[in-house]
């Protein structure tokens, strides 16, 4: 009778696995295509960390179910990296460990949110922001960035945006898709406005904080005032090249951390117990495959930058941090090869996939239709011949 719920017919199908499936489909029929969709590091997961997942396979001791919130020395390592690097207080108790960061961000939008609710979204955003709360049968109030202002939201528009039905607000940082990343004194900003609303809560999505071209991360949970009103998420997935082991986390207060735990204890209980001991070998361990990593992602940053600097009609800004650019492409808007015509950025990553083969995410998805998203987790030669590709394929715009 396909009688969904309204629940679920009130959201989207992802638009960077919808974009990933269509890639594969093309490369399915022998297409050589380059996918620039997804989000996710083109390294191997660190040796090291293999290891100790190896060990504990070997060990025989981790093949019952973990707690629910994680196994207490990884929890515990959790804190002392956050005690130690961001300079925040948590605590064993302040955190839990889910099956990846967008678990962990469902969890706390089903502990919080009530119909009814506001959560403050900082455009553009990570598209399952908008999903997660309608899915928690909130409402999502976008406050959009500038490319002028390299994406980035004010704290003046914060304030404007703030009513008394605000529950929280949510932000990347560096962000997932611009590569923005706010500063000190930028934060500091958007929570002095936060601390004048007693009842307004801040995530802060931290998931791409080892990929940080400016130096150190600051953590919006660092910020006097600000611990116990802010829930800090984060994972293992792009810092650590571990986007299929799943091991991502909250740090937040512990009353927050207490109702995530009870939501994920009914929904999948505790995160893989293999998948665990890569992440605590990940989170205490040599940090040198990481960084090794990160000089990777900005040699790349460059060398799409400088390419796509030589598309006609292409605005980009130079991103920070993350791994993706979140060019502007509605010059092509209304343009046409004879055959297809571009009207929206869906055309425009659609006519890209016919016929430049390269696979991108439309900007819409994000919260800005006249972007595209473009990750540059792919290796250099790959890039320079996406970049070739595109340029090739755009100039048979009119």
């Amino acid at each position: 009778m396909n009688q969904l719920s309204d629940r679920i017919n009130a959201i989207e199908e992802s638009a960077t696995l919808a974009m990933a499936a269509k890639a594969r489909e093309f490369k399915s029929r022998g297409i050589d295509v380059i996918n620039l969709s997804l989000g996710e590091p083109d390294f191997k997961t660190p040796q090291h960390i293999c290891d100790a997942a190896k060990k504990a396979i070997d060990d025989g001791k981790y093949f019952s179910y973990p707690p629910v919130a994680g196994y207490p020395d990884l929890r515990e390592a959790i804190a002392t990296k956050y005690q130690k690097e961001n300079n925040v207080p948590y605590k064993a108790e302040n955190i839990v460990v889910s099956n990846g960061a967008k678990q962990s961000i469902a969890n706390v939008m089903l502990a919080l949110l009530n119909r009814g609710d506001e959560v403050i979204i900082f455009s553009p955003f990570w598209v399952s922001y908008d999903a997660l709360v309608r899915l928690a049968e909130a409402t999502p109030v976008l406050v959009k960035g500038t490319l002028d202002n390299d994406f980035k939201v004010t704290a003046a528009q914060v304030e404007k945006a703030i009513t008394p039905k605000t529950k929280a607000l949510i932000f990347s940082s560096p962000c997932n898709p611009t590569g923005s990343v706010f500063s000190r004194k930028e934060l500091e900003a958007i929570a002095a406005v936060v601390l004048k609303h007693p009842n307004v809560l801040v995530i802060a999505d931290e998931i791409y904080e080892h990929i940080n071209f400016e130096g150190g991360q600051t953590s919006m949970a660092s910020i006097p005032g600000m611990f116990e009103r802010t829930i800090t998420v984060n994972g293992f997935a792009k810092g650590f090249a571990m986007t299929g082991w799943r091991v991502g986390y909250i740090a937040a207060p512990k009353w927050i951390a207490d109702g995530s735990n009870k939501v994920q204890g009914q929904i999948t209980s505790a995160n893989c117990s293999i998948s665990q001991r890569g992440a605590l070998a990940a989170i205490s361990g040599d940090l040198k495959p990481t960084h090794e990593m990160v000089v990777q992602y900005h040699k790349r940053r460059d060398i799409v930058y400088n390419l796509l600097k030589e598309i006609p009609g292409i605005k980009a800004n130079y991103p920070q941090g993350a791994f993706y650019f979140f060019p502007d492409v509605s010059y092509y808007y209304g343009k046409s090869d004879g055959v297809s015509t571009i009207k929206n950025g869906d055309d425009f990553c659609l006519y890209m996939l016919e016929k430049g083969h390269v696979s991108l995410v439309p900007g819409g998805a994000f919260g800005e239709g006249n972007c595209v998203r473009l990750s540059y987790a792919a290796s250099e030669k790959e890039l320079i011949e996406a970049m070739a590709r595109m340029k090739k394929a755009l100039a048979l715009l009119k």
